[in-house]
């Protein structure tokens, strides 16, 4: 039997070569909505009109993905801030980089995450709650079948729709280009790897007086901060590969473990992200804040490459004075205080 996107995908196709079958509700605004949409590919295009309610939901995903980029890249010299909301699935940066495995498969993730959890929540047309199998581990007592986000749906939605901008592309051996092309398709697929990695099974109690005596268990999508901490994780192990004779990515290093599906991979080294670098796509770090008392990377010496900084006092308002109040929430007042900051000459 054919996965319910795959029989989807063939009805709706099948729709879009015979116009006859098609609803007058669907074709009126499909094609102005698609193809003022800026970034997307022929093909994504393509599929936008199929499945215009996915719309909404990939470009929450793609925004999802981004704003995790810059949380966990908040403290490092490149802060993820090359990205462009608009156009998330152009060329994000003219390298092969660590920075740019790490956007693509952080994008391709938020994607996953959001179309699985608008299925269970009924937001689409064509999918609702996961019909995962019952985990041969869960005790015979336990009922399965509570509704979990769909993730065989939201995994194969994003491979069909994330990587059709790569299979577009045309393949010529032995070229940079060609590297490019089969390195956005890996770090893709360990973006969607690592989301179905970190589902797990989450449960709900049942019984007289809270004794749960019975449990109704389903599958849940992880919270996406723990996805971008093990995609951070994997930018920091990255593998360098090379294209060799036959036209396949090879490691550069063979000391080091063969990359798996579920690592990241890149072709380029990156720059120093110091100066701004319209080639490379460095914003640099002039005007950026440092931390005077840090060591690490988030520190003045390091983020400001050397050039020194500025400090200056700043005006900033936090919660302060806050008090429990039964039942059940916390009242604070709005403090104003002075404090010295540091900026990156």
């Amino acid at each position: 039997m054919e996965d319910e996107i795959t029989a989807s995908l063939l009805e709706r196709r099948s729709l879009a070569m015979n116009p006859l079958l098609i609803p007058e509700a669907y074709i009126i605004g499909a094609q102005p909505l698609c193809s003022q949409l800026a970034g997307l590919s022929q093909g994504q295009k393509k599929l936008c009109q199929l499945y215009q309610d996915h719309m909404q939901y990939i470009g929450e995903g793609a925004k999802t993905g981004i704003k995790e980029c810059q949380y966990q890249f908040r403290h490092r010299r490149w802060n993820c801030s090359t990205v462009d909301n608009s156009s998330v699935f152009g060329r994000v940066m003219q390298i092969g980089s660590r920075e740019t495995a790490f956007t693509y498969a952080i994008s391709a993730a938020g994607v996953v995450n959001a179309v699985s959890r608008a299925c269970r929540e009924g937001e689409l047309s064509s999918c609702g709650c996961s019909r995962a199998a019952r985990p041969k581990d869960l005790p015979r007592d336990w009922l399965w079948g509570g509704c979990g986000d769909n993730l065989n749906y939201g995994y194969r939605f994003s491979k069909e729709f994330v990587d059709a901008r790569e299979r577009e592309k045309t393949y010529q051996k032995g070229t940079y280009d060609s590297a490019r092309l089969l390195m956005n398709l890996h770090n893709n697929e360990a973006g969607r790897r690592t989301v179905s990695d970190l589902a797990h099974v989450s449960c709900k109690c049942h019984g007289v007086s809270g004794s749960c005596s019975l449990k109704t268990c389903w599958l849940q999508l992880a919270d996406f901060r723990k996805v971008g901490d093990a995609l951070k994780e994997k930018y920091d192990s990255a593998a360098s590969m090379k294209l060799n004779s036959r036209g396949k990515l090879v490691q550069v290093n063979n000391k080091f473990n063969t990359p798996t599906s579920y690592d990241l991979i890149y072709i380029d080294q990156s720059p120093d992200y110091c100066v701004r670098n319209d080639s490379t796509g460095s914003l640099g770090t002039m005007g950026r804040l440092c931390n005077k008392t840090s060591e690490g990377m988030d520190g003045c010496e390091l983020m400001c490459c050397g050039r020194g900084y500025d400090q200056y006092k700043a005006q900033v308002v936090e919660r302060c004075h806050c008090k429990f109040h039964w039942c059940c929430y916390v009242k604070c007042k709005r403090c104003t205080k002075t404090v010295d900051q540091f900026v990156c000459k």
